[in-house]
C-alpha cells in the first residue's frame, strides 16, 4: 500500500510539473521601439534594394494587424539582384515551454499592385546552425487589407515540426526579377498549434482604470479560458470612436497605456482574441483621466507598480516570486522571493494591500517554505512551485543548496518576522514559523570543512561541492557572512568575515583580480580615487550597482563599519562613481548622461550581463533599477533618472510592473521582461529612502544585533 501511495505521489508530482505554461512560439508581435526592429537583418545586392535603417527592418506604427505596430518591407526586385530580410525570434529568459507547431502563421498587407505575380515572396525558416529550410512561395492573395498566411509545418521540406524549437527566425526574400517596387507589411508571426481555434465565448469586462501623469492602468477580470490568445485594448478620446492601441498576453490582466498627455480624459474597451484572431464582443467602456503628479506621488507610483510583480505576478501555489515575467510560470526564484517579501511589507505600509491581505499571503508563503525541499536548511536557487522541489535551471549541477539565494530569502523573512509584531495568535504563530525556518539553516555546514576560511555558495545532494565556489567579497554576498555570524543555532565565527569575505591572502587577491581584470581592490580594500571620489572598498572602481543593493535591503549600511570603511559611505561613493562614469560616457553610447545612469546586472539585447562603469564591462544598456534602487545614496541623481525614464522614455520603458528591465538606445532595444531581482529593490530602497521602514524593521531583530556586536568585537581585535 505504501509503495502504491508513493507511486501515486510521483504521478501527481509529474502531472503538476507538466502544467508549466505553454507559450506560442512567436517571432514577432510588436516592437517596443520605434524606428527599426533590433531582431531583424536586411541585405540587398545587384539591382535590388530593400529599405532599411542600419540594416534593420523599419517599424510601421500607423498600419498593423494587431496594435501597436508591424514590420515594413519596401523593396524592389531588380534584375540580377537579390534582397533578403531575416526576422529573428527574441530569446526570453525562461520562455522555454511551447505549444505545438503545426502551422506557421503570419499576417500580410500588400499596399502596392502586384500585377500577375503569383510567386510573390520566398519564405525560409532559419535554423540554429544558420542553415535554411527549403523555400516556400508566398502568394499576394489580397490588396490593401490584412490576410493570414497559414503554412502547415509538415509541408516545409527538410523541416521536422517536432524540432521547431531549433528554428531561430524566418527569412523573406526576392522571388523574381520583375523590376517592380513593392510595399508589404507583416505582423503576428508565430507557430500555431491549430488552424481554427474554438469560438470565443467569454465576455470581456474591465474592472478598473487608474490615471497617472502620462499613462493609464487598465485592469480587467482575469478570464478562465485557455482559448484566449491575446487581449486587445481600445482607447477613445471622445467616448465614441475607439481605436486599437495595444495587446496583452492572456495571463496578465492589466495594461499600461502610455498616452503621453497629462490632464486628459480617455475611455477604454477590451476584447479577447483566439489564435485565429477572431474577436469577442467589446467590453463596456470605462472612463479615466491622466493627472498632474508631484515627485512624492511619482515615487509611490513606481513603488506600487514594482510591488505588483510580487503581488499579482507571484507563482500561484507558493505566493513567491518568479524569476522573470514573462518566463516560467511555475518556477520560483528564492533570492527574488526574499526581495519580494520586503516589497510586500512596503506595499502593506503604503496601503497597496490591506494588512489582512498581507498576512494571508504570508501564510501561503510560509506554508510553502515549511514543506519545500531544503539541503541542510538551505534552499535551492530555483524551486518548482507545485512540488517544492529544486529546479536546476542553471544546469544539472545547480540541483541543491544555494547559500547566497538563501541569504536573500532569510533577509526578507527576518524583516517580516519583525513586521508581524501583533499580539494576536495569527501573527505570533507567523513569527514562530519564520523563526523555525531561519534557525534550520546550517550556515556552519557550508564551510565545507571545519578549518575553512570561507563559506561556499553551492552544495548538490548527488555531486556535493562540485561547483566549489567560495564566497569572497567585494560583491553582493556580504549578507551571507553577516547572517551566518548572526545565526542563533548554526553560526560561524565572526573571524570568518575577515578570513573569508574580506580575505586578503593570495586566494582573495587572485579571485578579485580575475573578475575585475585589475589589481585595484584585489586586497579587498581599495583606497584609490575615481572621478574625484575616494573608494575605500571595492574591486576596480566599485563594480555593478547591485552590489550596493542586495545585501542592504534589510541591513542598514549606516550600521555596518568594519576595519576598512562604513558601508553607507562606501556604497554612496560607488553610486556616485557609477553616475560620474555615465556622465563622462567614454564609449559614447546613446542616452547616457546625468539623468540616465546606473550600470548593473540586467537583461540585454544579446545576453544577460552585469554591467559596470569600466569600458570592458560597459555594453551600452541602462537598467532603471540601477539608479532608482540607489535612492538612499543619491536621492537627487536618482530622482532625475526616475523622471527621465518615465517622462522621456515611458512610451517603451514603462509597463504593467513598472520600468522594464533595461534599454539600449544605441541598438534601439528595450527588454520585454521584468526581473524578480530588479523590481523589488526599487520598491524597497525607495521606501528605505523615504521612511527607513525595512532598515528599521530588520535592524531591530535581536539576532541581527547580536551578529553585529560580534563583528564589532572582531573589528577591534
Amino acid at each position: 500500500m505504501r509503495v502504491f501511495s508513493f507511486i501515486c505521489l510521483l504521478l501527481i508530482s509529474f502531472q503538476l510539473k507538466a502544467q508549466e505554461y505553454a507559450y506560442p512560439y512567436s517571432f514577432f508581435y510588436n516592437s517596443l521601439m520605434q524606428g527599426h526592429y533590433f531582431f531583424s537583418q536586411t541585405s540587398a545586392s545587384g539591382g535590388s534594394f530593400i529599405q532599411h535603417i542600419s540594416n534593420k527592418l523599419p517599424v510601421a506604427d500607423s498600419l498593423f494587424h494587431t496594435p501597436g505596430n508591424a514590420l515594413q518591407l519596401h523593396y524592389k526586385n531588380g534584375k540580377g539582384g537579390k534582397w533578403q530580410a531575416n526576422i529573428y525570434r527574441q530569446q526570453k529568459r525562461g520562455v522555454d515551454n511551447f505549444q505545438k507547431a503545426k502551422y506557421l502563421s503570419f499576417w500580410m498587407y500588400v499596399s502596392t499592385p502586384r500585377g500577375d505575380n503569383i510567386d510573390f515572396l520566398q519564405l525560409r525558416l532559419i535554423k540554429a546552425d544558420s542553415s535554411f529550410s527549403e523555400s516556400v512561395s508566398i502568394n499576394a492573395a489580397k490588396l490593401n487589407e490584412w490576410y493570414q498566411v497559414l503554412i502547415p509545418t509538415g509541408a516545409i521540406y527538410n523541416f521536422n515540426p517536432d524540432s521547431f524549437e531549433s528554428i531561430i527566425g524566418i527569412s523573406l526574400a526576392q522571388s523574381n526579377e520583375d523590376g517592380k517596387e513593392y510595399v508589404v507589411y507583416v505582423d503576428d508571426i508565430e507557430f500555431l498549434a491549430t488552424e481554427n481555434s474554438p469560438a470565443m465565448l467569454d465576455k470581456a469586462v474591465i474592472a478598473s482604470a487608474t490615471g497617472y501623469a502620462l499613462h493609464n492602468d487598465i485592469v480587467w477580470n482575469k478570464p478562465d479560458n485557455n482559448n484566449i490568445h491575446l487581449v486587445k485594448i481600445y482607447r477613445s478620446e471622445n467616448g465614441k470612436d475607439f481605436l486599437p492601441v495595444g495587446i496583452q498576453q492572456p495571463f496578465i490582466n492589466r495594461y499600461a497605456d502610455f498616452t503621453g498627455e497629462t490632464n486628459k480624459q480617455y475611455s477604454y474597451k477590451i476584447s479577447f482574441l483566439n489564435s485565429s484572431y477572431k474577436e469577442s464582443a467589446l467590453s463596456p467602456a470605462i472612463q479615466v483621466a491622466t493627472r498632474s503628479m508631484t515627485d512624492d506621488e511619482l515615487l509611490t507610483m513606481v513603488q506600487e507598480a514594482a510591488f505588483r510583480y510580487y503581488w499579482e505576478g507571484a507563482e500561484t501555489n507558493s505566493g513567491l516570486a518568479k524569476e522573470n515575467i514573462p518566463g516560467r510560470h511555475n518556477m520560483i526564484a528564492s533570492g527574488a522571493s526574499g526581495f519580494g517579501i520586503m516589497a510586500l511589507i512596503a506595499g502593506t505600509e503604503r496601503k497597496f494591500i490591506t494588512r489582512q491581505q498581507s498576512i494571508e499571503r504570508f501564510e501561503k508563503i510560509v506554508h510553502f517554505l515549511e514543506r519545500a525541499k531544503t539541503f541542510h536548511g538551505a534552499y535551492p536557487h530555483f524551486m518548482d512551485g507545485p512540488t517544492g522541489n529544486a529546479e536546476p535551471f542553471f544546469g544539472k549541477r545547480d540541483n541543491g543548496a544555494d547559500l547566497v539565494e538563501t541569504s536573500f530569502l532569510m533577509q526578507g523573512l527576518l524583516a517580516a518576522r519583525q513586521y508581524f509584531s501583533g499580539n494576536n495568535d495569527q501573527e505570533k504563530r507567523m513569527r514562530e514559523r519564520i523563526t523555525a525556518i531561519w534557525e534550520k539553516v546550517e550556515w556552519d555546514w557550508f564551510k565545507q570543512h571545519p578549518d575553512s576560511k570561507f563559506l561556499y555558495w553551492h552544495w548538490s545532494p548527488d555531486q556535493a561541492w562540485t561547483i566549489n565556489h567560495n564566497l569572497i567579497g567585494w560583491n553582493e554576498t556580504m549578507v551571507t557572512y553577516l547572517l551566518a555570524i548572526a545565526s542563533p543555532t548554526h553560526s560561524i565565527p565572526a573571524s570568518m568575515y575577515y578570513s573569508g569575505w574580506a580575505n586578503q591572502d593570495s586566494t582573495g587577491q587572485k579571485y578579485r583580480s580575475a573578475w575585475g581584470q585589475t589589481r585595484d581592490g584585489s586586497m579587498y580594500k581599495n583606497g584609490n580615487t575615481y572621478f574625484g571620489i575616494k573608494l575605500d572598498v571595492g574591486v576596480s572602481n566599485g563594480g555593478p550597482l547591485f552590489f550596493t543593493h542586495y545585501s542592504y535591503l534589510g541591513y542598514d549600511p549606516k550600521a555596518i563599519t568594519d576595519r576598512y570603511t562604513n558601508y553607507f559611505t562606501n556604497n554612496q561613493n560607488i553610486a556616485k562613481i557609477n553616475h560620474a562614469y555615465c556622465v563622462l560616457n567614454p564609449k559614447k553610447y546613446l542616452g547616457y548622461g546625468d539623468s540616465a545612469w546606473g550600470l548593473t546586472a540586467s537583461d540585454g539585447p544579446f545576453d544577460y550581463s552585469a554591467d559596470e562603469p569600466v569600458e570592458w564591462q560597459d555594453h551600452g544598456k541602462i537598467a532603471p533599477t540601477g539608479a532608482i534602487s540607489s535612492f538612499p545614496y543619491t536621492p537627487v541623481e536618482s530622482m532625475k533618472a526616475l523622471k527621465h525614464y518615465y517622462y522621456r522614455y515611458g512610451k517603451f520603458l514603462w509597463g504593467e510592473f513598472g520600468f522594464r528591465d533595461a534599454f539600449d538606445l544605441t541598438n534601439n532595444w528595450c527588454s520585454e521582461i521584468y526581473m524578480g531581482l530588479n523590481q523589488a529593490p526599487m520598491t524597497v530602497m525607495i521606501e528605505n529612502y523615504r521612511t527607513g521602514l525595512l532598515w528599521n524593521l530588520f535592524m531591530r531583530n535581536e539576532d541581527i544585533q547580536q551578529g553585529l556586536l560580534k563583528l564589532e568585537a572582531e573589528k577591534n581585535k
